[in-house]
């Protein structure tokens, strides 16, 4: 709760930057009221009650000791999956500094070295270069489209989907990514 006026001023400065990308809810069917957006409070809630029933687990993202954005690690199943998905935003302010593939290195390795998970999967629309680099940079394996995935700024949008199992990154995608990084070979 406590970093909400450091969310709040992120997410209105990057308004404009984050909008194309951004889940939003799909207008109701008729004679339903459309749900409202939640608060700040509210979001808080629901990711805390998602990660005690173990569907979630929201991280806030840090750089330099400063909030620069949210990952969150949804859509955890168990039994016979072990999956969950991956989805991020970053402050425009320090993007391109290997922010969020830190991050998402971090969640990565979290996911399977604690959690348990066995996959992890990121879905990212086609036209959102900048995230689609940070799975790049990562090594997630593009397994495909799926057509009118999500509802995003206003539309039902394609999304690539990219994925990671835990056999593929044995040595952790943290040390992987800082191995990559340290490397004098040119990289995608």
């Amino acid at each position: 709760m406590r970093d909400h006026r450091a969310w709040r001023e992120i997410n209105q400065r990057n308004r404009d930057w984050l909008r194309p990308w951004e889940a939003t809810v799909p207008p109701p069917p008729p004679g339903h009221e459309p749900p409202s957006r939640p608060t700040y409070r509210q979001m808080v809630r629901h990711l805390r009650a998602e990660a005690q029933a173990g569907r979630m687990l929201p991280f806030v993202v840090e750089f330099e000791g400063r909030l620069a954005g949210q990952l969150t690690v949804a859509g955890i199943t168990w039994g016979s999956m072990c999956s969950g998905h991956v989805g991020y935003w970053v402050d425009k302010a320090v993007a391109g500094r290997g922010v969020m593939p830190t991050a998402v290195a971090l969640a990565a390795d979290h996911c399977f070295r604690a959690v348990g998970l066995h996959r992890v999967e990121v879905c990212i629309r086609p036209e959102n270069v900048p995230s689609r680099r940070v799975v790049e940079k990562l090594g997630f394996r593009e397994e495909g489209m799926r057509p009118r995935y999500l509802h995003i700024d206003g539309a039902w949008r394609d999304h690539l989907v990219f994925a990671l199992t835990a056999e593929e990154v044995p040595e952790g995608l943290l040390s992987r990514w800082h191995a990559q990084r340290s490397s004098p070979t040119p990289h995608k």
